[in-house]
């Protein structure tokens, strides 16, 4: 079958071509080329040869290690990791510098002409190469923001079905009732610090959208790694498919999810549950947050698991604390106190009651009985003002309905309870109209206008609207992006309230201490501590939020003040490092190649 012929330092190996199929021959040329690249640097010091072996033992070669996005550079390889890995011959032959490549991407990203194709541009990045995905990422985050999550994450969304690419996460089902830990089992990585799960019920602002959901827990978890450090390999993406009650995506040939109405009741609960006892299993001591899930379920599930495990739920918490850190910044600006303030929010859903609980925190804080802080806020859901004497209030709505007449529409609670802010978190477009905005600078001589429902489309007032109305006296807050806007005589830059200012850093100090338990004092101080990020100069120019640019410095900043609350209530497993901020700072990776010889 085959036949070995020694002849001096060479050895020929002679068998019929059709007996070895070209993979496996592939593999053995590699692993000789290895061998020979190993030979050859025989001069070199044997603890030099160590490293090289180790570095090169685990590693794929040829088209294997081109195709794995976490390990791949592209035209980036040097000519000796060619050499050693197998990949002459399989790239064009200059080698490339990273920040190279990064004009090359960014030169082909800009000559895509709509937001959605840059979109799918990224995440076909993402897909080859990880590391160069995270590096343009990182440096140009203002331009890049709006592409890979709000608002363009929502259209993505939208036609998940028709962009999708390659998988990235884990799908579960309730058909894998009885086995999802082994459903985690599949993924391959065991050393998981942080889970962004959906069930797809309430993405955005846009509804349900199902098992076409994935894209928010993808883009959640991308700015984890860019905003604070956390390694990609540390998350996992998960989408709970428990049906949908989308018309459009039942009838969809292209949806990727099951094609049935959402599972409702007991065995909902049921994989919820068995859902946080597998994490618990596979990947103990990983954070868990709840994303876009359903009013009807996000209060509860928050409620049954936020002191059973370590979660959060961040279009609640993370939301609420990025609100209230425009709040305080506001304050600056206007130089009042928060127990004077009155708050009266457009929705009532989970963004406006987490803000509501967080601001009745901090009202606390400065002395108020929480009886008393609740009565600085003040809510208008479909059915008009939430007071005592309606008949249909439920859950946490029941602690903000106050004692006053009924009120239908939303301009006459503002004339009649004169607020100094208005939050719009309803998900209904245009809502807040020149008569609002007329109304609150009337009021106000800084009115403060938070229009945070994302995505754009669904915003209550465009940054130019609330300025325009109001004279340029507004103090602007908007949950998409608005680009700058000039009017009586000055150029304004509207804040962005991200909840990235929030949950990347939070996600990192769970990592950096272990912490056991999310609570709300957290999400208190973190919001205190964006605030206080926020310069005079970005006051100045109408920014409550400090500059994207800044995101890892704010990110550690946050992370190093939820780790001391950690610490002080005893919530954290792991030992307190000498040097808490170092030791955050050592856990933040920086998106850069790295050498294999």
């Amino acid at each position: 079958m085959y036949k070995i012929i020694h002849e001096k330092d060479e050895m020929l190996i002679r068998f019929e071509k059709d007996l070895v199929d070209g993979e496996t021959l592939s593999r053995f040329l590699s692993h000789i080329n290895l061998q020979s690249m190993l030979k050859k640097s025989a001069a070199t010091d044997a603890s030099a040869r160590v490293r090289a072996r180790s570095r090169l033992a685990g590693l794929p070669t040829g088209i294997a290690l081109l195709r794995d996005p976490s390990l791949n550079k592209g035209s980036a390889f040097t000519l000796e990791e060619r050499e050693a890995l197998g990949l002459t011959g399989l790239l064009p032959p200059r080698v490339l510098t990273m920040d190279e490549q990064v004009q090359r991407v960014l030169e082909n990203l800009r000559k895509q002409s709509t937001d959605i194709e840059r979109y799918v541009y990224l995440i076909a990045l993402q897909d080859r190469n990880k590391s160069l995905f995270y590096r343009v990422l990182l440096d140009n985050i203002e331009e890049l923001m709006p592409i890979v999550y709000t608002p363009t994450v929502g259209q993505a969304c939208l036609q998940f079905g028709h962009i999708f690419r390659r998988p990235r996460g884990i799908y579960i089902t309730a058909k894998d009732k009885g086995r999802v830990a082994e459903l985690l089992g599949n993924w391959p990585f065991n050393d998981i610090r942080i889970i962004v799960v959906t069930d797809g019920e309430r993405i955005l602002g846009l509804g349900d959208l199902g098992a076409d959901g994935m894209g928010i827990p993808v883009g959640k978890l991308a700015l984890y790694s860019v905003c604070a450090g956390i390694h990609p390999s540390l998350s996992l993406p998960i989408t709970l498919d428990m049906g949908t009650d989308n018309a459009r995506l039942l009838n969809d040939p292209l949806y990727t999810g099951l094609q049935h109405p959402r599972i409702r009741g007991e065995l909902y609960d049921e994989m919820i549950e068995e859902f946080v006892l597998a994490v618990q299993q596979v990947f103990p001591g990983a954070l868990i947050q709840f994303e876009d899930f359903a009013n009807r379920n996000a209060f509860r599930l928050l409620q049954q698991y936020r002191d059973q495990v370590c979660c959060f739920n961040d279009d609640i918490q993370g939301t609420a604390s990025v609100t209230v850190a425009g709040i305080f910044s506001a304050l600056r600006i206007t130089g009042g106190l928060l127990k004077d303030q009155r708050f009266l929010f457009l929705g009532a859903g989970e963004a406006g009651l987490g803000t509501g609980e967080l601001l009745v925190s901090a009202l606390v804080e400065e002395g108020l009985t929480p009886e008393e802080a609740r009565r600085c806020c003040w809510y208008v859901d479909s059915k008009g003002l939430i007071v005592k004497s309606r008949t249909d209030l439920t859950g946490q709505k029941l602690l903000y309905a106050h004692d006053h007449p009924p009120i239908a529409d939303f301009i006459d609670a503002v004339e009649t309870l004169r607020p100094q802010a208005i939050i719009g978190v309803s998900g209904q477009p245009k809502r807040f109209t020149p008569a609002i905005l007329e109304a609150m600078a009337r009021i106000n001589e800084r009115p403060i206008v938070f229009s945070l429902s994302n995505p754009t489309s669904k915003a209550e007032c465009t940054a130019e609207e609330a300025y325009t109305w109001t004279e340029g006296r507004a103090i602007f807050a908007s949950g998409s992006p608005f680009a700058p806007v000039t009017t009586h005589g000055r150029k304004l830059f509207p804040a962005q309230g991200n909840n990235v200012y929030i949950f990347p850093g939070v996600g990192m100090a769970v990592m950096a201490c272990g912490a056991v338990r999310v609570t709300d004092e957290m999400f208190l101080v973190a919001a205190r501590v964006v605030a206080g990020e926020v310069s005079e100069a970005d006051l100045q120019y109408g920014r409550v939020y400090p500059p994207l640019p800044r995101i890892r410095e704010v990110s550690l900043a946050v992370a190093l003040a939820v780790a001391e609350v950690a610490y002080r209530n005893g919530l954290a497993a792991k030992p307190r490092p000498d040097d808490l901020e170092e030791h955050i700072r050592c856990l933040m990776f920086e998106p850069e190649y790295q050498s294999y010889i």
